[in-house]
């Protein structure tokens, strides 16, 4: 491994031309690097020398104490560096070449020990689903018992401030300790420690009896949701195999909404508990409360799970990690291929990290801000589309349309039974028609159902305003599900380069947290200044708002290369802007008046024909030549 900076090193990962697009160069020196250093880290054993490689795997196993795996440990670099290889070498048998194999035609086909995992990972994003999401029916009974009830402006704040109390704490303290949570605890720990926290705070809001001890427990319950949430997706995805990776840290998104739909139906199951003598409001105690049984399921789950192979690494218990490694995987090969992977990957990315400020970085090179700005917009969409809204006050609305307590309970079970059926499309339609145009799709459709819920309000009959109301969130949850849901996280964990995106999804994430404390904090007073239909009118104007900032802002990632995606973010700002508007008169086109106009190509990736014509002398060309065919 070299330690210089990848500008001057010379690699076995081949520097290509600069992309030229419309005769000026997107590539810089800077966006150069860090696309020297993105292929780099998509695979680290590329292009070294077979005996190379072989005493690079003997001294790393005389210098971690590894030498009793050394002929696992052989195999395992090489199909490493070359996935195919045990089809054309003897060394490998025909179980490992059989296991090897199905890893690729039956990718589903997995250890007990993988799936046990992947269940504690589904039910701790449960456990943050309906950590969000039981408020909603409890919100509609506590007030009055707390005296904030009645309607006014200072009440409305109140409830504002007590039910976004755990996303304020997310957005200003919890999100910022992940990194050091998970880098003393490891990541077992840390799921168990939040998960406990989430039970904990859970019981202790069902015991307040004040507004302002309510809002004290629940604040403590963001201790619980915000490093909970960055954790177990990269918990999963550094158990997972290749394979199926993205589609199990997708699952994230799905198993919190059906949280959201499980905190839901427990609302509606103990709305009908009546008082005991002693305890007024146990309905709604009961439901707060509720929340945190799944995380006491999950804290005694985890006890048994792997702890993260690269986690183990990182702290140099390499034996350990291979003990996990053999837990997960079906062979030996399998784990030290892995085992030996993510060593020379950890390496290779704290070289990349020495002498840098990472964060100066993710602003002052214009391949970092345009990523941080695209991820940045999806985050502020997820809030501001108006999704949280009904997830958090939706039996509210229902009651303030004309249902009654309990129809307004089971309509919020419904929105969110639909927000979680709706996810499952999204692990096809994310890959199939891309992340921007699922979000150029879905936003004028959800600023539509939010214009139908709102302008419900103002019929006069209310069976028209109750089924107006209901179709409008109903459709609504139809649309943000397969977009707006899945996209902001997938995104943002691919648009940035590999050796600033820990922070980058750190700032992603706080982003999230932040617009989602404002969103629920002025809902309330937003209803009473301006009237449900003013209110939902308001975020509607917001996804009309979103959906050009997308078109402007938004580049597409879908089956990107790490290296492409690096010249996808080195488009200047302003020309992906001036295409964005280009595409309106060409979708008007297509989808208005059904003609069928050329779609213009923005992103020309280089490829070794290109490399061929890049201008300077024949040798100049045929020496680049040599390099690529050398790094393939």
């Amino acid at each position: 491994m070299s330690t210089s900076s990848p500008v001057n090193e010379k690699s076995d990962v081949v520097e290509r031309p600069e992309h030229v697009h419309h005769g000026k160069s997107h590539m810089d020196a800077e966006t150069r690097a860090i696309a020297n250093a993105d292929a780099k880290l998509s695979n680290p054993l590329r292009g070294i020398p077979h005996d190379r490689l072989m005493a690079d795997i003997e001294i790393f196993a005389q210098e971690r104490g590894l030498t009793h795996l050394l002929p696992e440990l052989k195999k395992g670099a090489l199909v490493a560096q070359d996935p195919t290889c045990y089809n054309r070498l003897d060394m490998f048998s025909e179980d490992d070449k059989r296991l090897l194999t199905e890893e690729v035609t039956h990718k589903w086909r997995q250890t007990p020990m993988l799936y046990y995992m992947v269940v504690m990972s589904s039910l701790a994003a449960a456990v943050q689903g309906m950590d969000e999401a039981v408020i909603n029916g409890a919100q509609i009974i506590y007030p009055k018992q707390f005296g904030i009830g009645g309607g006014t402006q200072r009440d409305s704040w109140l409830i504002g401030l007590v039910n976004s109390a755990p996303y304020l704490c997310c957005a200003t303290i919890s999100c910022w300790m992940t990194h050091p949570l998970n880098h003393y605890l490891g990541r077992k720990k840390t799921i168990f420690v939040t998960c406990m926290i989430s039970f904990l705070t859970c019981i202790w809001s069902g015991l307040t009896n004040t507004w302002w001890h309510l809002f004290i427990a629940r604040f403590f319950l963001g201790f619980g949701i915000g490093p909970k949430s960055a954790t177990v997706p990269v918990y999963t995805a550094e158990c997972s195999p290749a394979p199926i990776r993205g589609a199990l840290v997708m699952m994230w998104q799905m198993w919190t909404a059906f949280g959201i739909a499980l905190g839901d139906l427990v609302d509606l199951a103990f709305y009908f508990i009546p008082d005991t003598p002693g305890v007024t409001g146990l309905n709604w105690r009961l439901m707060l409360a509720s929340a945190g049984i799944p995380g006491l399921i999950v804290c005694m789950q985890v006890m048994f799970a792997p702890e993260s192979p690269r986690w183990l690494i990182s702290k140099g218990r390499y034996e350990d990690a291979f003990n996990e490694l053999c837990r997960l995987r079906f062979s030996r090969v399998q784990a030290a291929r892995d085992l030996y992977y993510i060593h020379v990957l950890l390496e290779a990315e704290n070289e990349m990290k020495k002498g840098r400020n990472r964060i100066v970085e993710m602003f002052t090179i214009p391949r970092n801000r345009n990523a941080a700005l695209a991820s940045w917009v999806v985050m502020f969409g997820q809030q501001f589309c108006g999704v949280n809204v009904i997830a958090y006050y939706s039996s509210d609305v229902f009651v303030q349309s004309g249902f009654t307590q309990v129809s307004a309970l089971a309509s919020s079970l419904g929105f969110g039974a639909l927000n979680w059926l709706f996810a499952i499309p999204a692990f096809f339609t994310i890959d199939t028609y891309g992340r921007r145009n699922l979000l150029l799709f879905t936003f004028p459709c959800m600023a539509i159902c939010l214009l139908i819920t709102g302008f419900s309000f103002w019929s006069t009959s209310e069976t028209g305003r109750v089924t107006g109301v209901s179709i409008g969130i109903y459709l609504f949850a139809i649309f943000y599900s397969p977009g707006e849901g899945p996209v902001p996280f997938t995104y943002s964990a691919e648009a940035f380069p590999l050796y600033i995106r820990d922070i980058g999804m750190s700032f992603a994430t706080a982003t999230t947290w932040f617009w989602n404390f404002i969103l629920s904090i002025t809902w309330p007073s937003l209803v009473l200044a301006f009237k449900p239909q003013g209110a939902f009118g308001w975020y509607a104007a917001w996804c009309c708002i979103l959906w050009v900032l997308i078109l402007l802002f938004v580049r597409e990632t879908k089956g990107k290369t790490l290296e492409e995606l690096d010249q996808v973010f080195a488009v200047p700002l302003g020309a992906h802007a001036a295409y964005g508007l280009r595409q309106i008169p060409y979708g008007i086109k297509k989808f208005v008046l059904f003609q069928n106009p050329t779609p213009e190509q923005l992103y020309e990736f280089e490829s070794e024909s290109e490399v061929s014509s890049t201008g300077g002398d024949e040798n100049a060309k045929r020496e680049v030549k040599e390099d690529v065919e050398k790094a393939r």
